[in-house]
């Protein structure tokens, strides 16, 4: 038996953390070691840099500003480069003709006069780069990392991105009229892309978004949105994975000003906002992006090999770099002071880790593989850090990690040596329902399996479940839609069809698998946007192999609002799901107790918060009389049944009967009571009193 350490006097939170879990004392060193090299990091920034309040405002600083004079000052961190100019349509292209002077520790500074006028000698929407000279002496064009405004060129002047000074006048300044709603209670999440939101052959905007697809995502019972590919990328295909310009809203989608126009909305509708942030890799663009900024390269990231991702082709970030940090750090400021966002889905996780950016691992939960030398401290660090500065700044604010290894103290306060994020993607629940659907019969199915792996999760580490986002969505792999019903989408999912077998299975099936990993899987739960209703095809961005084409590229809403096709009925679901859960609060508790979870009835019975929630995805076997443990004594009715006929069922559940318990013992419960659970269905059941 390991002798037990005395608590750390430094470190006096860590207690919390190692009651939820006794295992962790054996690395107890260690996540001191970790929490003591962040706390040193803060001091550092309290001591040299004015603060995390200062530090993390480096957008302030670093960049191009105009002054209330229509002065103008540029910054840039360049420690590789010998000199560094600006050029534009300001000084007709002279590339040397503007120079930096050189500050010390790798910064350069610029200062313009205003115009004898008084006017600004760069105006607003005007093309500027920064033109590096590198050690060898020769010059090459640059964007500024702190770029806010970038655009793609006319086809005529080639692929690069141009960066263009956003400085509008004051009257065309988006004003923000609503304010931040609360925290959630619990999040229901609508992971949601701006381009792909519309049914138009082309590239959906903030406005239209704003506008036509808030209302939407309102009215099916989500208050959360996350936003994926706001920070601008040349690729559009990467998804906005391959980020070029970390301070620069998506130019595609719209302005600058529109996208605030659609935070506010989505505040007016009383949603949470998230970002989608790539904090983990950039883009290996130079011309366009960050990467070799200073001619070097290093500068932002990390020489040599440490410095690319073999599987994402991109490049990776040198933590260890105070430079780094402001930029990184500012940069999630950023997002919140100027555009309102209440939060951020932290993406590539699992990739800043480890060493071995996850590639090949299988992750045992072997604890000494979350406290070895495969674990990047510095990368964590970093993650520890972004999480209590957000925290410090706005309490409200809510932080969700990409992770699938399931590293133990991730989502704990880092005032007990945690990390600090607020949640985790509960990552393995998609794969379980893409294998099973795939590869599996459902009368095969592996009841304990999957049980397994809905509840399989850190206890009070939140963990948002879902079954299905923008991964499974992808070109090359399949909706959970597709997957049950296939072409029968394109021929029988109008109520004037003749039946399908296929398609009653496959409704039945998708209503099912939505609410138990609703209520299961997680504290939070997500849906990527068409998922809702069956979207019935894949996603796919234009790209050469595809002719360019915006086909799959979009959402068709029609389908949702013709009231002859069956996908309304899946829409129905989803909302009086969402809003059975904002009645009855079964996310934010403790996790279900599953009393039952028969192999050869197929079926589950579970409990949370006082509702009963029984299963049977049996493809034929009905039962009159199931018997259900059930731990509250009294009158219970059914709330929620897959099987009505608003959903497309065929409403063998009479949800006004009222179902009894009887104080005899069953499944570990004190009680149990018998219900009728038809074959396919899925039933929640509330006491009556």
């Amino acid at each position: 038996m390991s002798q037990q350490l005395p608590v750390d006097p430094a470190n006096p939170g860590i207690e919390k953390l190692l009651d939820l879990d006794g295992y962790l004392r054996l690395h107890e060193t260690e996540i001191c070691r970790r929490n003591n090299e962040l706390k040193n990091w803060i001091a550092r920034f309290e001591q040299m840099e004015g603060g995390l309040e200062e530090f993390t405002q480096g957008y302030k600083y670093y960049g191009l500003h105009i002054g209330a004079d229509n002065s103008v000052t540029a910054r840039e961190w360049a420690p590789g480069a010998k000199q560094l100019y600006l050029t534009g349509d300001f000084n007709n292209w002279q590339w040397e003709a503007t120079p930096y002077k050189q500050l010390p520790y790798g910064k350069w500074e610029l200062k313009i006069p205003p115009n004898q006028d008084g006017s600004c000698p760069i105006k607003h929407l005007s093309e500027i780069k920064v033109i590096v000279r590198k050690q060898d002496g020769q010059l090459v064009d640059r964007l500024s990392p702190w770029a806010k405004y970038v655009v793609p060129p006319p086809k005529s002047l080639g692929v690069n991105y141009q960066q263009r000074v956003w400085h509008p006048p004051a009257h065309e300044k988006y004003m923000f009229r609503h304010r931040k709603p609360a925290r959630p209670r619990a999040m229901r999440i609508y992971e949601c892309h701006v381009g792909i939101a519309t049914e138009e052959l082309g590239v959906g905007t903030y406005k239209n978004f704003a506008d036509n697809v808030l209302p939407r995502i309102k009215h099916v019972g989500y208050n959360t949105i996350q936003v994926m590919a706001i920070m601008e990328h040349a690729y559009y295909a990467s998804f906005g994975y391959q980020i070029t310009s970390f301070y620069a809203a998506s130019s595609r989608f719209g302005t600058p000003e529109e996208l605030k126009y659609m935070v506010d909305k989505a505040h007016e509708l009383g949603m949470f906002v998230l970002l989608d942030v790539v904090h983990s890799h950039a883009s290996k663009n130079t011309q366009d992006g960050l990467n070799q900024f200073d001619g070097t390269n290093a500068c932002y990231f990390h020489d040599g090999s440490r410095g690319e991702h073999s599987l994402w082709d991109s490049r990776l970030f040198n933590y260890s770099e105070f430079e780094v940090l402001r930029f990184l750090l500012s940069n999630l400021r950023w997002w919140r002071d100027e555009y309102g966002f209440d939060g951020y889905r932290f993406d590539g996780v699992t990739s800043m880790l480890y060493h071995s950016r996850g590639i090949g691992e299988g992750f045992s939960w072997d604890y000494n593989e979350y406290f070895g030398l495969n674990v990047d401290t510095e990368a964590l660090i970093y993650l520890g850090i972004a999480n209590f500065f957000l925290h410090k700044l706005d309490p409200n604010v809510v932080t969700i990690a990409g992770d699938v290894s399931g590293m133990p103290t991730l989502c704990r306060p880092t005032a007990e040596c945690g990390i600090g994020f607020d949640a985790r993607l509960g990552m393995a629940i998609p794969d379980k329902w893409i294998e099973l659907l795939k590869g599996t019969s459902d009368e095969a199915w592996n009841i304990g399996n999957l049980v397994h792996t809905l509840t399989n999760r850190r206890y009070k580490e939140t963990t948002v479940a879902y079954a299905e986002s923008h991964d499974q969505a992808l070109v090359g792999d399949k909706t959970i839609a597709f997957w049950l019903m296939d072409k029968e989408m394109y021929t029988h999912m109008s109520i004037m069809s003749d039946a399908s077998l296929i398609i009653d299975r496959g409704l039945s099936l998708h209503k099912m698998i939505r609410l138990i990993t609703h209520s299961l899987g997680g504290e939070a739960y997500l849906n990527f946007m068409g998922n809702e209703f069956g979207h019935p095809e894949w996603l796919d961005f234009p790209r050469i192999g595809n002719n360019e084409s915006f086909h799959y590229a979009r959402r068709q809403w029609h389908l949702i609002d013709d009231q002859n096709l069956k996908y309304r009925f899946l829409n129905e679901f989803d909302r009086v799901m969402n809003m059975t859960e904002e009645q009855h609060h079964w996310l934010n508790c403790n996790p279900a107790y599953v009393s039952c979870k028969h192999e050869d009835d197929k079926t589950i019975a579970a409990e949370r918060n006082n509702l009963l929630f029984v299963f049977n995805s049996h493809c034929n076997k009905s039962f009159t009389d199931y018997r259900t443990g059930v731990e509250r004594p009294g009158k219970y009715k059914v709330i929620l049944s897959t099987d009505d006929k608003e959903f497309g069922g065929f409403d063998r559940i009479d949800k006004n009967v009222e179902h009894l318990t009887f104080p005899e013992g069953w499944n570990g419960r004190r009680n149990s009571m018998h219900v009728y659970i038809p074959s396919r269905v899925a039933i929640v059941l509330a006491p009556v009193d």
